[in-house]
């Protein structure tokens, strides 16, 4: 890992039509933290856990960072500071994991597998917060797969997420 940038971290999870109460708040959380530790917050740019986690960051000063499946920038929610229009749809959950250092889930589905899976492959560093419902429940402290890459680490707290997420980049 190069020292002289900012750590970049994905988070992951519901997208709007989805996303609980308590998953959105959690992703609040998440982002705020994300920003505290002067990282850059990495998301699908969209709503739900998404837009959560950028005003989150977004109150704290955070730079966001929304890559989107769309080809315009109006769908971004209104928290991204830079907005990538990829106009490759779902594709962009490659792209998103790819520019991560490290991932967080909160909750999800299918679309966050993928992404998650994405990381994995790339044995980007995973982090699930068990709390949040959804995906984020049925991967932590697991492996993805018996090639047993990386496991996927749970986390209860927003901040230890953050916390774990940031030390597992520099062991990386």
């Amino acid at each position: 890992m190069n020292d002289f940038r900012k750590k970049h971290i994905l988070v992951i999870g519901f997208g709007e039509d989805h996303c609980t109460t308590e998953a959105y708040n959690l992703a609040f959380e998440v982002g705020k933290e994300i920003a505290k530790h002067g990282a850059i917050l990495i998301t699908g740019g969209l709503g739900g856990v998404m837009e959560a986690a950028s005003k989150g960051a977004k109150e704290e000063g955070g730079l966001v960072v929304g890559i989107i499946p769309f080809d315009s920038k109006e769908f971004a929610n209104q928290f991204c500071d830079v907005v990538i229009s990829t106009g490759i749809g779902f594709a962009r959950d490659f792209i998103t994991a790819y520019t991560a250092d490290a991932v967080i889930v909160i909750g999800g589905g299918v679309g966050t597998l993928i992404e998650a899976c994405v990381a994995y492959q790339k044995l980007k560093p995973i982090v699930a917060l068990v709390n949040s419902g959804g995906v984020a429940e049925k991967i932590a402290d697991k492996y993805l797969d018996d090639r047993r890459l990386i496991k996927v680490i749970g986390e209860k707290d927003p901040k230890k997420a953050v916390e774990t997420a940031l030390r597992l980049i520099e062991k990386s």
